[in-house]
C-alpha cells in the first residue's frame, strides 16, 4: 500500500555512525543519505566561476574528457566536510546497533527496510549515547548557505563544516525536510569571507554522461569519484520520486555530497546506494538536481516543506481488480483506506474507489497520484476523477497539509488482525472478526486457506480480515455470498469466469484482491 505521499507495502529514505565497517547484509539499499524528493519553486543560484571545460580527446562519437583535473580544482572549493555533535536516542525495541546498518529515524523511508534485519537481535537499554556524525555538503551561495542531507544534521547540537583548504567554520540549521532527507545550513561566524559555490544544473543528463560525486566518505576528506549516468528514474521504493541511477563510486560519508556534471553543475545530491556487502557496488542514486533546488528554495524561506494531503492510503490497480470493477485497463489508484479524520474522510469517497484523474490530468498508478497531490500546495481546492464500480464520478474537495510522519501513522494504524473461520468455492475458512479475540469489530476472520485455490495464488492468508466482497460491507461468512451473488449478477456475459473484488486487511495494512470464481 501507499499512502497519497509515499510507499506503504515498501514506502516510504538515521545514518549516525558513518564510519563503522560495513557488515553484509543481503542486496540492501544502504542509506548514504536517506530518500525522496519534494517540489517548490525555483531558487536562483548563480556559480561563482565557471569551471573551465576539460581538456578532451576525439572518438567515433564526439569528445571525451582526458582528465577531470580542472573541473576538480573549480568545484571542489565549494564542496564540505560536515562534523555534528549530538545525542542519538537508541530506538527502543529494534536491537542493538549492527555494524555497518544505518540507524535510521523513524520518518526515513528506509526505515522499515532496515528495521527487519533488527528483528530477533538482543534488546539493548534505550538511552542517550554520544553522538559524532560525518557526512558531506556543498555552498549554493558566497555568503554561506550549504546544502546536506538531514539525517547528518538531525538532533545536532553543534555543526561544524571544513572547507578543502582545512579552514573550520560553525554553521546552523536553517531548515530541515525529513520526507527528502535534505537539510539547509548556514555559516554562523561573522566573516568577510565570500564562500565557493556551485549551482544546480538547468537541465537533465542523459544517460551516458560523464558524472564526478566529490564527497568526504569514510571521513577521509574531499574524494573525487568518476562515473557515469546510469538510468533515469528509478523507483527504490522511498515514496513517488524518481532518482537518477550514477555508477561513480558512492560510500557512506558521502551523504549530503554532489554530483557534477562537466560543466561544473550539480546534478544530483547524492542519497542511496545498492549494495550487498556495505560498499560501492556501482550503483548509487541520487536526487536530480532541480527537485533538489526546489525543495532549498522553501526551506531557505520557510524553514519547511509544505505537501498537499489527500488522506487516503492507495496501492496499484492490476488487471484482476481492473477486470473486476469494469476498467479498461490497469490504471489508476485505488484507496485501499481513507484516513480517520483526514481530508478525504469529509467527502463521498470510500475505499474501493479508484482515482483515475486529478485536475483532468490522467493518473497512471499510485506513485503518479502521489506525485501529483506533492506537487500542491495545502488548502488547494483539487478535482478528482473516481471510478467506484464501474460508475465514473467527479469530486471535488480541499487539500489538507502533510503530516509528519509519526501523525500520520497514528492515523493510519489500524488494530492488528488476530488468527480467526469456512466457503469451499472461494477456498477459504471464515469467521465473523467479532468472535475472534483481537479481531475487532468489522469484517470475517480468514481462518483457513485451500493452498491450490486462487486465494492462496493471491496471497491471502489465515488470520487476513476480509471487509468488504464486491462493495458489500461483509461481518458474517453469510455477507460473502451476498457479494458473490452481486458480483455474479453483474458478472459480463460470455465469460467462463467472475472476477470478485474483496477488500482485505492484513495487519495494519488494508489492500484490495480480485479473486476468479468459476461461473455457477
Amino acid at each position: 500500500m501507499r499512502n497519497d505521499q509515499s510507499p506503504a507495502a515498501n514506502e516510504s529514505p538515521r545514518l549516525r555512525k558513518l564510519t563503522r565497517k560495513p557488515a553484509l547484509l543481503a542486496a540492501a539499499l544502504i542509506a548514504t543519505g536517506a530518500l525522496g524528493v519534494t517540489l517548490g519553486s525555483g531558487m536562483p543560484f548563480a556559480v561563482a566561476e565557471t569551471a573551465q571545460t576539460p581538456q578532451t580527446i576525439e572518438t567515433p562519437f564526439g569528445r571525451a574528457p582526458l582528465t577531470f583535473a580542472d573541473l576538480v580544482s573549480k568545484v571542489s572549493p565549494a564542496v564540505v566536510s560536515i562534523n555534528v555533535k549530538g545525542d542519538v536516542k537508541m530506538a527502543e525495541n529494534d536491537g542493538m546497533p549492527i555494524p555497518g546498518m544505518p540507524d535510521l529515524p523513524e520518518d526515513n523511508p528506509l526505515y522499515d527496510f532496515f528495521k527487519q534485519f533488527r528483528k530477533g537481535m538482543p534488546q539493548g537499554p534505550s538511552k542517550p549515547t554520544p553522538s559524532l556524525a560525518q557526512g558531506s555538503g556543498f555552498f549554493v551561495s558566497e555568503d554561506g548557505y550549504l546544502v546536506t542531507n538531514n539525517h547528518v544534521v538531525e538532533d545536532a547540537d553543534d555543526i561544524s563544516v571544513t572547507m578543502e583548504d582545512g579552514e573550520k567554520f560553525e554553521a546552523k540549521l536553517i531548515g530541515t525536510d525529513p520526507r527528502t532527507d535534505l537539510a539547509l545550513l548556514k555559516v554562523t561566524e561573522k566573516t568577510s569571507k565570500k564562500f565557493p559555490f556551485v549551482k544546480f544544473s538547468e537541465k537533465d543528463p542523459r544517460v551516458g554522461d560523464w558524472v564526478l560525486a566529490v564527497g568526504n566518505p569514510f571521513g577521509l576528506g574531499g574524494t573525487v569519484t568518476a562515473g557515469i549516468i546510469s538510468a533515469h528514474n528509478r523507483d527504490i521504493g522511498s515514496g513517488p520520486y524518481d532518482y537518477l541511477q550514477i555508477d561513480a563510486a558512492v560510500n557512506r560519508g558521502n551523504s549530503g555530497g554532489p554530483t557534477f556534471n562537466l560543466d561544473g553543475e550539480v546534478i544530483g545530491v547524492n542519497t542511496a546506494i545498492f549494495s550487498p556487502s556495505g560498499g560501492n557496488v556501482g550503483i548509487a542514486f541520487a536526487v536530480p538536481a532541480a527537485l533538489v533546488k526546489q525543495v532549498v528554495t522553501e526551506l531557505q524561506s520557510d524553514g519547511s516543506v509544505d505537501r498537499g494531503w489527500l488522506g487516503v492510503v492507495i496501492q496499484n490497480v492490476n488487471d484482476d481488480i481492473a477486470d473486476s470493477i469494469g476498467l479498461k485497463e490497469p490504471k489508476g489508484a485505488m484507496i485501499t483506506k481513507v484516513t480517520e479524520d483526514g481530508p478525504a474522510s469529509k467527502e463521498d469517497i470510500k475505499a474501493g474507489d479508484v482515482i483515475v484523474e486529478v485536475n483532468g490530468e490522467e493518473v497512471e498508478d499510485s506513485r503518479d497520484l502521489a506525485r501529483k497531490i506533492a506537487e500542491l500546495d495545502p488548502d488547494t481546492e483539487v478535482k478528482l476523477s473516481i471510478v467506484r464500480y464501474g460508475d465514473k464520478r467527479e469530486v471535488g474537495m480541499m487539500l489538507g497539509s502533510f503530516p509528519s510522519a509519526k501523525k500520520l501513522a497514528a492515523l493510519e494504524k489500524d488494530e492488528p488482525a488476530d488468527q480467526g473461520e469456512q466457503m469451499e468455492d472461494l477456498g477459504l475458512s471464515l469467521a465473523p472478526a467479532v468472535k475472534i479475540p483481537g479481531a475487532g469489530e468489522e469484517g470475517v476472520v480468514i481462518t483457513e486457506v485451500d493452498p491450490s485455490s486462487d486465494a492462496a495464488d493471491k496471497g491471502l492468508k489465515p488470520g487476513d480480515i476480509i471487509l468488504q466482497v464486491a462493495g458489500v460491507d461483509v461481518s458474517a461468512p453469510g455477507d460473502v455470498s451476498t457479494g458473490i451473488k452481486k458480483a455474479m449478477a453483474g458478472a459480463k456475459d460470455g465469460k467462463d469466469t467472475v472476477k470478485v473484488l474483496m477488500q482485505v486487511k492484513t495487519g495494519d495494512q488494508t489492500r484490495f484482491v480480485a479473486l476468479s470464481l468459476k461461473k455457477a
